[in-house]
């Protein structure tokens, strides 16, 4: 049975359903809700999975551990040694999706990437639009895969740091967009996570994540482009923030879709930047 081809870094999930009982196909919850919400997402892969799912816990378990920021990406040491008890190789096709549709999965193709590992998409809708296709559905107790041995070689492209971040914020070769809603980036709501400032960086332009999306799916390729030319130019190097790195991967992702090649995350994000005052923040 040969590999099936990734084309894109999302997938639909006719292509998930035609594919998701080859050897090589590996499928990813990687559901996470935010602070507050009254959800488990582990809980709810337990009992509703797309068959075969396994769950991707970016938030604490597979997440650097010495970091008082929220999920921060672990070393590639850690990340190998989480995704290879997932029974992940480096030659696993990865499929990842979250019942919101798009909201965190993103987060994990970014980490995928990040660490060198090239066959990975999302699922374009997510779960809902896998129920919504009348596809089959698993509530048994979840099975465990067997571990395997996976090698992570880190790609520094795809993260940058605050400190790094800041020095180029008045480099007219890199354009910064914020994911986060544009009434938090103009500092007209407040943030919801307790001293943190108003506000955004210096030269930053506002791109709620949201305007990406329709109905849980990624807009067309043609629209993705105009959402991007008519804020940056074609060569400019492009970093995305959010609130702490999950939504930011949202517009990476869309960024990719549209044809742009030259794409950061900044992982601390608004997490990091709006909480140490040597970061300038304007509103």
């Amino acid at each position: 049975m040969s590999a099936p081809l990734l084309t894109s870094p999302v997938v639909p999930v006719s292509w998930l359903a035609e594919h998701l009982d080859h050897p090589d196909v590996v499928v990813l919850d990687a559901s996470w809700f935010l602070p507050g919400t009254e959800r488990n997402a582990m809980a709810e892969w337990q009992q509703k999975r797309i068959p075969g799912a396994r769950f991707f816990d970016f938030d604490k378990q597979i997440a650097d551990p010495d970091s008082h920021l929220p999920h921060m990406l672990p070393s590639p040491a850690l990340f190998a040694e989480e995704v290879g008890k997932l029974g992940i190789t480096p030659d696993s096709i990865v499929v990842v999706y979250d019942t919101h549709g798009i909201f965190s999965s993103p987060r994990v193709w970014w980490m995928f990437r990040a660490m060198g590992h090239q066959s990975v998409a999302v699922l374009d809708g997510g779960l809902p639009v896998w129920e919504q296709a009348g596809y089959a559905l698993q509530t048994c107790p979840p099975e465990y895969a067997e571990p395997a041995e996976y090698l992570a070689v880190f790609q520094p492209q795809w993260v940058i740091d605050a400190d790094s971040l800041h020095a180029r914020l008045s480099d007219t070769s890199t354009q910064v967009f914020d994911a986060r809603p544009a009434a938090r980036f103009y500092a007209l709501q407040p943030e919801p996570r307790a001293g943190i400032r108003s506000g955004h960086m210096p030269n930053a332009k506002s791109l709620p994540f949201s305007q990406l999306l329709e109905n849980g799916q990624f807009l067309p390729k043609e629209q993705l482009m105009k959402r991007f030319d008519v804020l940056c130019e074609p060569e400019q190097h492009l970093i995305f923030s959010c609130g702490s790195g999950v939504t930011a991967c949202i517009l990476a992702l869309g960024a990719e879709l549209s044809g742009r090649k030259k794409l950061t995350v900044y992982d601390g994000s608004w997490s990091e930047w709006g909480s140490n005052n040597k970061y300038p923040v304007e509103v």
